[in-house]
C-alpha cells in the first residue's frame, strides 16, 4: 500500500465565504466536482466541502464534527513569507490566534483561524528546509530515501 493523504477535507457552513478566503491567500482553484471547491497543495488537495453534507455522507449527525484538535501547518521557506501569510489571512478574514514569533524548536510560526474556525500553522523551519523542487517537508537529520 501507498502512504500518503491524498485530499484533506474541510467542512464548512458557508462555501462561498470559506472559498473567498482562500482565494484571497492567493491559492489556485483545482478541477474538481461542482459540490467541492478543490485547492492544489502541490501533491494533495484541499476541498471545501458543506458541513451538512459532509456529515450526511459520513452517516452522523452534524453535531459530531467537531474541531478535535486538528490543525493544518502550511510550512514556507522565509520568515518573510510567514508575516506575509499571516497578514494576507487576517485581511482575508482569519482570526489571530497567535502572533509570529521564535518558537523552542528553532523556527519561526503563527497561527490563525480561518473564517469557518479550522486553525492553521503557519512556520518556517531554517533547520528542516522544504525540498527543493517539490517543496515536500523533510525533518532534520533524517535521510531521505
Amino acid at each position: 500500500m501507498e502512504q500518503r493523504i491524498s485530499l484533506i477535507t474541510l467542512g464548512v457552513r458557508d462555501k462561498a465565504r470559506a472559498a473567498a478566503f482562500y482565494d484571497a491567500l492567493g491559492w489556485q482553484r483545482a478541477p474538481g466536482p461542482e459540490a467541492v471547491i478543490a485547492y492544489d497543495l502541490l501533491g494533495q488537495t484541499l476541498g471545501l466541502f458543506g458541513l451538512e453534507e459532509l456529515a450526511k455522507d459520513i452517516g452522523v449527525p452534524v453535531e459530531t464534527l467537531g474541531h478535535g484538535g486538528l490543525t493544518l501547518a502550511h510550512n514556507l521557506r522565509s520568515r518573510a513569507e510567514v508575516e506575509d501569510l499571516l497578514s494576507r489571512a487576517e485581511a482575508a478574514g482569519a482570526t489571530i490566534l497567535k502572533p509570529a514569533q521564535e518558537v523552542f524548536w528553532g523556527g519561526y510560526h503563527g497561527y490563525f483561524a480561518d473564517p469557518e474556525g479550522h486553525v492553521w500553522e503557519i512556520a518556517h523551519n531554517p533547520l528542516s528546509p522544504l525540498r527543493e523542487g517539490d517543496g515536500a517537508f523533510r525533518w532534520q537529520g533524517y535521510p531521505e530515501d
